[in-house]
């Protein structure tokens, strides 16, 4: 039986065999695509206007066929589609390009038409791939164009310095055996998982937090207002409950991190399910640590004293939210962003409802985060397309041009209509984010500065905080409004990045960053089990139904179940460190 693996072998050397005849014509033109120098005058004019401007078009119309990702509600105008719409039709207008689309798809559908296209070797010009394990499959079945050359040629300055400010962690995913054979997207630190502790009962309690002012509390900290919030009921539920944790425990993803315990864990040193380097250079995994184990000792004995949710294991993730909504609970962990969608809720609920945001911090005072994944989705371009470095002239058009333009709605008309309305990104060709590593912080910079007066909203370098500044103006002028998204700007934007700023500027972070976040072979067998394990194993120590020695033996099960194979294959992927 033949393996999936020699299938698409096969099916691309048939396909090779059908495209031999023009293959002395591809390999011209990846050659002329490849070059470091200018193309000669009789090149230029098969090629295109000026090789090497980021922003000039082809004298004669091209196509370009992609896979799109699209969502279930793009809001686009009547009459427009993903294939024809003011983005694609700026593309047209910019570069003299125009965008038909193989398929269009969203989640797992999507996924399943990239694997046919792999399977078949019959790719799009252009897609969307949501892994480096599918960047890895393409490249080991040559069916990817290497964008090394045409990248350092094309893209803008600004384009590479939004790249450049990951200090080189993006580019490194979309790199295998040292070319570049993707254009990543990007994911910003969105670190650290806060604490939202309801402000109104604090002051209703009298409660002394944050002495200092730093925005860091303790753990002891967190455990004496919940034990005051549990005696005296300031929500007058009649029924008030310890600190729900979702029966997952754990996440590597900061924006993902509701109700999790990431921030506890970070003030032990415990970064559970992150592989890191330990101090001898070889692969740990996270979760079973000695500093993950002295975590899973605090949250027991957290769950014996109630400071824990009782029914902890056993609550959907809106159970936990109704708890917040019922002022049954007033202390919950989350990214910056959780007023925006989960803690809102309480405010519908009660008007009177505020939260202040805290970071955690350990020992020495320091508050340990770990970098994000900076890419997991990358553009791939068609091995043999004739205008591979289209795509790196999209993203300058998208992530440059576009996101810079000061003029926009003068300059492209169309584009800025859709991003007041609010269509979403996904119409754009393109459906990832391109943004810097700062660029949280820089919005965070623009609101501020909008509140303050200091800039005027033409100066202000987004529409999403254009809009969030009005939105805080009105929370600011009635702390007592209705009005809900007012409030959950405020609190997301002023308390939850306002904490990240601040921690940044006063060099509170203490960063790790991540040995590896792929996939290895086995994993794709062993992982759901060995999750699974972890999970019930955790959740039987924090709940006491095994001892605290328990993890030794789940430590041991865990890489007897597969778990020492995938370190094993992790070294020889990445190498071990001394």
């Amino acid at each position: 039986m033949r393996t999936k693996r020699s299938i698409r072998s096969n099916l691309f050397t048939k396909r090779l065999a059908v495209l031999s005849m023009s293959a002395l014509m591809v390999a011209a033109l990846a050659a002329c695509g490849a070059k470091t120098e200018a193309p000669t005058a009789e090149e230029a004019g098969k090629y295109e206007v000026t090789p090497g401007d980021p922003f000039s078009a082809y004298k004669d119309e091209i196509n370009v066929t992609m896979g799109r990702v699209t969502t279930a509600n793009p809001k686009l105008p009547a009459g427009d589609t993903y294939e024809n719409n003011a983005y694609t039709r700026l593309v047209k207008d910019t570069f003299n390009a125009k965008i038909t689309d193989q398929f269009e798809a969203n989640g797992e559908d999507y996924s399943r038409q990239v694997s046919l296209a792999i399977a078949s070797g019959e790719l799009p010009d252009m897609m969307r791939v949501d892994s480096k394990d599918e960047l890895k499959e393409l490249v080991d079945n040559d069916l990817i164009e290497d964008l090394t050359t045409i990248y350092d040629q094309y893209a803008t300055d600004e384009i590479k310095k939004i790249y450049d400010s990951y200090d080189g962690r993006a580019l490194d995913n979309a790199t295998i055996d040292g070319r570049l054979m993707g254009l990543p997207a990007t994911s910003l630190d969105s670190a650290p998982t806060m604490v939202w502790i309801r402000q109104d009962w604090v002051d209703l309690l009298g409660i002394k937090l944050d002495a200092d002012g730093d925005g860091a509390i303790t753990l002891e900290e967190v455990e004496k207002t919940t034990q005051e919030f549990l005696k005296r009921d300031p929500g007058q539920s009649g029924n008030p409950v310890g600190i729900p944790f979702v029966n997952t425990l754990n996440t590597t993803d900061y924006n993902g991190s509701a109700y999790t315990m990431l921030g506890a864990a970070s003030t032990q040193h415990a970064f559970p399910q992150y592989w890191m380097r330990g101090d001898d250079g070889k692969i740990l995994y996270g979760s079973t640590t000695e500093e993950t184990k002295k975590l899973l000792g605090i949250m027991a004995d957290w769950f014996k004293e109630g400071i824990i949710d009782p029914q902890f294991g056993t609550r959907t993730f809106d159970d936990i939210t109704a708890l917040y909504a019922n002022g049954q609970s007033g202390i919950a962990f989350g990214p910056w962003h959780i007023p925006d969608w989960g803690l809102i809720s309480v405010k519908q609920m009660d008007k009177n409802a505020k939260f202040s945001a805290y970071a955690l911090q350990d020992a020495d005072g320091k508050v340990n985060v770990a970098h994000a994944n900076p890419s997991n989705q990358f553009i791939v371009v068609r091995k043999g397309y004739e205008h591979p470095e289209l795509a790196v002239k999209i993203l300058n058009l998208f992530y440059d041009k576009l996101a810079n333009d000061k003029d926009v709605a003068t300059t492209m008309p169309e584009a800025a209509k859709y991003q007041e309305t609010g269509v979403d990104g996904s119409t754009r060709p393109f459906n990832i984010e391109v943004n810097s590593a700062t660029s949280l912080l820089d919005d965070y910079s623009d609101v501020v500065r909008g509140i303050k007066g200091e800039i005027s909203l033409d100066e202000v370098r987004t529409t999403e905080s254009k809009n969030n500044i009005g939105s805080i103006k009105t929370y600011l002028s009635d702390m007592d409004t209705d009005n809900t998204t007012a409030w959950s700007k405020y609190h997301s934007r002023i308390n939850g990045v306002g904490l990240i700023d601040k921690l940044t500027k006063e060099d509170k972070f203490v960063w790790m960053t991540p040995a590896f976040s792929g996939t290895t072979p086995s994993m794709k067998q062993t992982w759901a089990n060995l999750t699974k394990l972890e999970q019930e194993s955790f959740i039987k120590i924090v709940t006491g139904s095994e001892p605290l020695d328990y993890f030794d033996t789940f430590v041991s099960n865990w890489k007897k179940q597969g778990g020492e194979q995938i370190i094993q294959e992790i070294e020889a992927e990445i190498g071990a460190k001394p």
